[in-house]
């Protein structure tokens, strides 16, 4: 296979931790090829964490991420490294320091962040797949924005040793690929599942998510939904957070920014990394997150799981947009941008508390650009939304 370099247009794949690996000779994903979000460490090499001076501090790793090593002993070619957003504190894939790789179903627009690079590569066909992870949107908020299949597994079903962290209670893997029946055989391997999953049993629609985001999503997305209806039935709609969405993020918020200060405040206290836009601020203002912040905010946590459970109780699956509208466009204004990520994220962070599988559905478009709907299942029925999200495909 020629160098992914070479053919890399689209400012996708890493220059400066480029690394390529051959896969098995056989296996269920023989003759694929696919990314793997800079975050994860290959023997031999440094992973960037899209930040510069996480490059230049830190050694080349001694060994390989389990979760890559999955996908290379199930036959699959790992091209290279793609880019990310600064420590994968954004949503956007705007990176300060290496740039925005192209969305190619949106001329013009962001690729959505942190996965940036794995959304785009998949995208634009540069490979079969692509791994990227997901705290509070990574990987479903570019597959909305790029117009392809995105996962979100149950936190903590597959292993995430070798893989920088953020928020290690949010941390998830996450893959992307252009068909729906792909992103299953990959979530086979990935989740070390082959067992039959089991069948939906009832659909719900999420009101409130429908509310926030919109008459234009809601109406665009509305031919997908009754694709989703005609499998699995009229929908039953339902209020997810009574006292609202908003005061969900803010949990999700306080949680993660106190998780990513004990993670790396240590380290940005003494290399004072040169962050930039938008990751400084949230840096900065995670450093300020106090116990007596997160206490009252990880036992609203655990009251939104509980909630989340019962709902999605035997075998129900929830419809929800993947995100309030399409992508915005490149080097958009801060205020514009922060508004828009408090939206996207309210609607985000539903599944990322309650620890839930969600697969985002590239089945809308409004404006002629990509618009996802996502299904979300109960903790553990990850191949269920796999399935069928490849029964809707055909």
């Amino acid at each position: 296979m020629a160098n992914i370099l070479d053919r890399d247009i689209f400012g996708a794949f890493c220059r400066h931790t480029h690394a390529e690996l051959a896969g098995a000779a056989s296996g269920p994903l023989a003759g694929l090829t696919f990314a793997a979000k800079d975050i994860y460490d290959v023997a031999g090499h440094k992973t960037g964490f899209g930040s510069p001076d996480w490059l230049a501090t830190h050694d080349a790793a001694s060994a390989t991420a389990p979760v890559v090593q999955r996908l290379l002993a199930a036959g699959a070619h790992m091209a290279g490294k793609t880019h990310t957003d600064e420590l994968t504190y954004s949503l956007y894939g705007e990176n300060a320091h290496y740039g925005t790789p192209v969305n190619v179903n949106a001329p013009g627009r962001i690729p959505g962040g942190s996965s940036s690079g794995s959304a785009a590569a998949v995208a634009a066909a540069l490979v079969d797949f692509a791994l990227g992870s997901d705290t509070g949107g990574s990987v479903r908020a570019p597959a909305s924005f790029c117009g392809i299949y995105g996962m979100r597994p149950t936190h903590g079903r597959i292993p995430l040793a070798g893989a920088c962290p953020l928020a290690a209670s949010f941390d998830t893997v996450g893959w992307f690929a252009r068909d729906a029946a792909l992103l299953e055989r990959v979530g086979r391997v990935l989740l070390a599942d082959a067992a039959a999953a089991p069948q939906p049993a009832s659909l719900l629609l999420a009101r409130d998510a429908f509310a926030l985001a919109g008459e234009a999503v809601t109406k665009a997305l509305q031919p997908a939904l009754e694709r989703l209806a005609a499998l699995l039935g009229t929908p039953r709609p339902v209020t997810v957070a009574a006292e609202g969405l908003p005061q969900w993020f803010e949990v999700f918020r306080v949680l993660q920014g106190a998780e990513v200060w004990a993670q790396h405040g240590a380290w940005v206290t003494r290399v004072k990394p040169a962050l930039g836009p938008g990751v400084r601020q949230r840096m900065q203002w995670a450093a300020t997150v106090t116990a007596s912040d997160a206490a009252p905010a990880r036992q609203k946590r655990e009251e939104i799981a509980h909630r989340m459970h019962a709902l999605l109780d035997s075998n129900a699956v929830l419809v929800l947009p993947t995100l309030p509208g399409i992508a915005p466009f490149r080097n958009a204004p801060p205020a514009a941008s922060e508004e828009f990520r408090a939206r996207a994220l309210s609607l985000l962070c539903i599944a990322g508390i309650a620890r839930l599988p969600q697969v985002s559905l590239p089945l809308a478009k409004l404006d002629g650009c990509p618009l996802g709907l996502s299904i979300i299942a109960a903790s553990g029925n990850d191949t269920m939304l796999l399935e069928l999200a490849r029964r809707l495909e055909c």
